[in-house]
């Protein structure tokens, strides 16, 4: 019996072991998805390198939310190859196990605990042993407090950090459920519509947070408002029909008479 105990909570700890020596973090190679018939994503390749802040916009249906659900394991493609790093094979690991390799996720209606305080909500969140018993027992060191100060000043909400998260405004929720990603230690953050509901002041501090994520993380984010995406001032994809319609800056994206055509001319 205390064998068959102790072998359930001695799993192992996070997968960190990401090769990334080409400087290469995300690779999408001939995906393709099909419900019921329908081809949401079709023949998808797209590269994101290391220290990138990558842009996905495209009208609705475009395959963009089914792409991130590749990404993270939720849904497992009919074709094609999705690897994190030079040696992670997205399509052989679950959620949990993606997740503890490095790759977080934010949706686009926060998720954060709203009856804990933000500093709880942080701390919850560490790159910690979850085990039971070590969860039960577990003390912040000084290196804990250090990294959720560190945390909490980057996006914005070291004076909140006693605060309810329920009492936070929309975009600080936003801000929140990014630092508990950045507290995971998460090396690829999928970002899901940030500037939804915020108000200007709060969009502007989200284009710098994410602008100063990328020196440490990679950084894709998912968006349909455009003069955000312009502030981001970063690579450009289009997805429309499960594919890549283009690829480039902003300035070229917004030139491209293709792109007019299926969505900016919207």
């Amino acid at each position: 019996m205390k064998k068959r105990i102790r072998s359930f909570f001695e799993k192992s700890a996070p997968t960190r072991n990401i090769d990334l020596h080409k400087d290469m973090v995300l690779y999408l190679e001939d995906i393709t998805v099909s419900f019921d018939g329908f081809k949401a994503i079709d023949s998808l390749n797209l590269y994101v390198r290391k220290n990138e802040l990558r842009c996905i916009i495209g009208p609705n249906g475009a395959g963009k939310t089914t792409m991130m659900d590749i990404i993270t394991g939720k849904t497992r493609p009919d074709h094609g190859t999705a690897w994190f790093g030079q040696n992670f094979n997205l399509l052989l690991h679950s959620e949990d196990e993606i997740a503890r390799a490095g790759v977080g996720r934010k949706f686009q209606k926060p998720t954060v605990f709203e009856n804990l305080t933000v500093f709880n909500n942080l701390e919850l969140a560490m790159d910690s042993d979850k085990r039971v018993f070590p969860t039960l027992f577990a003390k912040l060191t000084a290196t804990n407090l250090e990294s959720i100060e560190l945390v909490l000043e980057k996006i914005n909400l070291t004076g909140q950090s006693k605060e309810y998260a329920g009492s936070l405004s929309h975009g600080q929720k936003q801000w929140l459920e990014i630092g508990m990603l950045l507290m995971q230690n998460a090396q690829l953050l999928l970002i899901d519509e940030p500037a939804a509901g915020m108000t200007h002041q709060e969009i502007d501090k989200t284009s710098e947070l994410l602008q100063t994520l990328k020196q440490e993380h990679t950084v894709i984010v998912v968006e349909h408002d455009m003069d955000f995406v312009k502030s981001l001032d970063s690579p450009v994809t289009v997805l429309h029909q499960g594919s890549v319609l283009a690829e480039g800056s902003m300035d070229k994206i917004q030139n491209d008479p293709k792109v007019i055509e299926v969505y900016l001319g919207e």
